[in-house]
């Protein structure tokens, strides 16, 4: 279709009144109709929302910034630029290192109060990390979450790591994750 045959004739004058337009003979209806649905098409269209089929299996990669997520044993799905803990390098053992975990754990729940959007418990501390934390007579500390963005973020995410040993991803990952990923589902985390 030739859309650069349609030329408006007439003034254009919006002071007074309603735009109008007026067509040559030559151009047809049918045109003027397919334009207008070529125009609106892009700006009525709704992004549409992440969404992932049942996870059963996680993998994080700290030093690539990457979490890749399974579903019957194969990779379906890739997050880019993890954010970590302030201190990213090296495995946490105590409360306030700022460290993300290293190690193979589970998700056991969502906290859907959460004051990063929403999140998902990573099991740690496991023994190990508590019999560590021990013997230097320390806290191992604990709380350890998948999150989204702080509730009071205008828009977008922190630049940057900047949990206390955290993993956060973005608003919309964490709402499909949220959903995707039941209690139970092994998290391996990699330095």
């Amino acid at each position: 279709m030739a859309f650069d045959k349609l030329r408006p004739s007439g003034s254009w004058d919006l002071r007074k009144g309603p735009l109008m337009l007026s067509l040559s003979k030559h151009q047809s209806l049918r045109s003027v109709i397919a334009l207008v649905l070529c125009l609106s098409a892009g700006a009525a269209q709704a992004e549409v929302p992440l969404t992932l089929p049942d996870i059963d299996y996680i993998r994080v990669v700290k030093s690539a910034r990457e979490m890749t997520l399974y579903s019957a044993g194969q990779a379906v799905y890739v997050i880019h630029g993890i954010q970590l803990g302030d201190a990213p390098l090296g495995h946490k053992h105590f409360q306030g290192d700022e460290r993300t975990p290293e190690g193979r754990y589970t998700i056991d729940y969502g906290n859907p109060g959460s004051a990063y959007h929403l999140s998902l418990h990573i099991s740690y501390p496991n023994a190990r990390d508590v019999a560590y934390a021990r013997a230097q007579r320390r806290s191992p500390g604990g709380l350890i979450f998948i999150h989204g963005q702080p509730n009071d973020w205008p828009a977008g995410r922190v630049p940057g790591d900047w949990t206390d040993g955290c993993i956060s991803v973005s608003n919309e990952e964490i709402e499909a994750l949220y959903e995707a990923v039941p209690d139970g589902t092994v998290i391996d985390i990699e330095g």
